[in-house]
């Protein structure tokens, strides 16, 4: 029997749960998988989102042209968000994040969101590893929206000319062939007619820059996976982890799989997603000069799958600071990190990006209400931002700018000039 020593200034009760949990400390609680969606909680202060305040000006020359051509002194209900985003027409500057294989979007969520999404007419990514673990049209166990339900279920709901679908491919989608069935499945056929079938390359994602996809599976699903992933027992009983390879990328191979993809599905829109890495700027601008009609960057608050917590709370640049980073010309950027209220997405947009990605309050919102969660959730965001971009002086996602920010941390100048072009 050892005694119980202290530890002044050590988080004690961690360490020793540690102690006691082996591997499995390093993870989020089993009791959580399943159950939870993992992101970043914020990363306190120098979350330059956070901090940078919206700041109208007193001389607004953009409204009094909004007065002339109207006729009438102009509201926020004159605000045209209307937005063209990766080379897809949306009503809104705002996206679907990508929800993949996590045993969360289970049981008809993942349809749900689709279908939402489809109505509202914002386009919609889904995310790595549905095919290969929920099936790509027949689901493994029964449970969970495949593949084509998804892009079938968006396809239903989305009205003529707007909106579309992206479907990621990691490197475990590649070796089973996801975008060349995709491209060839009927299901898909309407909107790969009208031009709003898209493909994104995932290079990485927010939650765990660096790392492949983890889930938890049973013990038989391992046992039948166990050939074309890694699997180690972590948690006792019976669960175990399985992780996939991150892919290999350099500026050569970036470049050489965006012109591929260019090439190999010419009816595609390409897109490629960043994770918040040191030099997400110059992987932007490789992905745009190899031709990729978006890049979409996760901050280190973004994503919604099974993380170790040190990658949770340690790991990747916020989103802020990776627009600040890449400052976009005239490409179309997309932004996601802890995006659930109209003021957030509005700081992106005044930071250079095309649209704001929702992720986890898309999938809180839908879970609340099947039926019209995210749709309300959607028109309450929406309503923010027209007041809020009235309130600027402006009419339009693409007039705002960094004039629009104040950043305490930097005596009120933004860290970058003035970037007005899209």
């Amino acid at each position: 029997m050892t005694s119980r020593i202290r530890a002044a200034g050590f988080p004690e009760e961690e360490i020793r749960a540690r102690a006691r949990a082996a591997a499995a400390g390093i993870f989020p609680g089993k009791a959580d998988y399943g159950n939870s969606v993992f992101g970043a909680a914020g990363r306190g202060s120098g979350d330059l989102l956070e901090e940078a305040l919206l700041v109208p000006p007193v001389f607004m020359p953009e409204r009094l042209q909004r007065l002339i051509e109207l006729g009438r002194e102009p509201t926020h209900e004159d605000v045209d968000l209307t937005t063209v985003i990766g080379g897809l027409r949306s009503p809104l500057p705002l996206f679907v994040c990508a929800f993949g294989s996590t045993q969360v979007v289970g049981t008809g969520l993942g349809s749900t969101l689709s279908r939402q999404a489809g109505r509202i007419g914002i386009p919609l990514v889904i995310g790595e590893n549905v095919a290969p673990v929920n099936g790509y049209s027949t689901p493994n166990d029964g449970a969970y929206s495949t593949l084509i339900e998804r892009i079938g279920a968006y396809s239903e709901t989305v009205a003529d000319g707007i909106g579309g679908v992206a479907v990621q491919q990691s490197t475990e989608d590649a070796d089973a062939e996801v975008w060349n069935l995709v491209y060839s499945d009927p299901a898909s056929a309407p909107l790969l007619r009208t031009g709003r079938l898209v493909f994104e390359l995932k290079v990485g994602q927010g939650a765990k820059p660096g790392l492949g996809g983890m889930t938890m599976v049973g013990t038989a699903e391992a046992a039948r996976l166990s050939s074309l992933y890694g699997t180690a027992e972590v948690h006792d009983g019976a669960s175990t982890l399985r992780w996939a390879s991150p892919g290999t990328f350099t500026e050569e191979i970036l470049r050489h799989q965006v012109r591929m993809m260019r090439n190999n599905f010419p009816m595609a829109r390409t897109w490629v997603k960043l994770p918040p890495g040191r030099d997400v700027a110059a992987a932007a601008r490789v992905a745009w000069d190899a031709g990729a009609d978006a890049v979409t960057v996760d901050g280190g608050e973004g994503g919604s799958g099974w993380a170790p917590t040190s990658f949770l709370e340690h790991v990747g640049l916020p989103l802020g600071e990776c627009l600040m980073r890449i400052r976009p010309r005239s490409s179309c950027l997309l932004a996601s990190g802890r995006i659930w209220e109209g003021a957030r997405a509005v700081k992106c947009l005044a930071l250079g990006a095309r649209a704001a990605g929702l992720g986890r309050a898309a999938l809180l919102a839908a879970n609340e209400d099947c039926n019209d969660g995210l749709v309300s959730l959607v028109a309450g965001i929406e309503l923010e931002m027209r007041m809020l971009i009235s309130a600027l002086g402006k009419y339009a996602p693409n007039a705002l700018c960094t004039e629009d920010l104040f950043f305490p941390a930097n005596d009120g100048r933004c860290p970058f000039a003035d970037q007005r072009a899209r």
